[in-house]
């Protein structure tokens, strides 16, 4: 039987990449985001538009959407980021921290929690965070928002594997690696297909027995 994957933040960069290697891997692939793009479209998987994931009432329409359909792997990528120094705090920029926990925090739990009933035994989850996260990696501070969100995700989807495991459903926390995208404006080390090929390498490997673990793409376990 064809597996379904469900990718959020799927218009573009590494959520993009995903769906287009999950399709060549033969998923059924969902694809949501705020917007589509051209890209997105081109490349023939079923698009859900208008969801914004750190909105319960965007969440809710998702799920109606669905329709109780079953989802074998949910990949949490939608996320936002914002370099902030500790002299840059201001009222403008506290606002921007608000945001990335809004969408790198919140959005993951919530995303899982309204689609908890389209997963089921055997289905997994997998988070997309940053070893930006890491307080134990952390030797070059700042990046006050981005870091605290990716670290709170990273709290977020540890709980879920515990909360998930008796219904088995594993839960995989995955660093993408220094990619060139739009929001690293193309710097990097890597390009999305490397990125994309490893995480969906990880989820593979994704069992009840190492759920939880937070890894980089290319199979590192990484340290909290």
């Amino acid at each position: 039987m064809t597996k379904t994957a469900l990718v959020t933040g799927s218009n573009r960069g590494i959520g993009l990449e995903l769906c287009t290697q999950l399709k060549q891997r033969g998923f059924d692939v969902i694809a949501t985001c705020r917007q589509s793009s051209a890209a997105l479209t081109n490349l023939g998987v079923e698009i859900i538009e208008n969801v914004e994931v750190s909105d319960p009432k965007s969440l809710k329409n998702l799920v109606s959407t669905l329709a109780g359909r079953r989802i074998d792997w949910l990949i949490n990528n939608a996320g936002i980021a914002d370099g902030i120094a500790m002299d840059q705090l201001n009222e403008d920029t506290i606002a921007s921290c608000k945001r990335m926990f809004e969408v790198n925090s919140l959005g993951p739990l919530l995303t899982t929690q309204a689609l908890v009933g389209n997963l089921g035994e055997g289905s997994k989850v997998g988070i997309i965070t940053s070893r930006m996260g890491s307080i134990d990696d952390n030797d070059s501070g700042g990046s006050y928002g981005y870091r605290m969100s990716k670290s709170a995700v990273n709290a977020a989807g540890k709980s879920l594997s515990i909360d998930l495991k008796p219904k088995g459903i594993a839960v995989a926390i995955l660093h993408p690696g220094w990619v060139r995208t739009d929001m690293t404006g193309h710097n990097g080390l890597i390009d999305t297909d490397e990125s994309a090929r490893g995480l969906l390498d990880r989820m593979n490997e994704l069992t009840l027995e190492n759920s939880g673990s937070f890894w980089h793409t290319n199979g590192e376990l990484l340290p909290w």
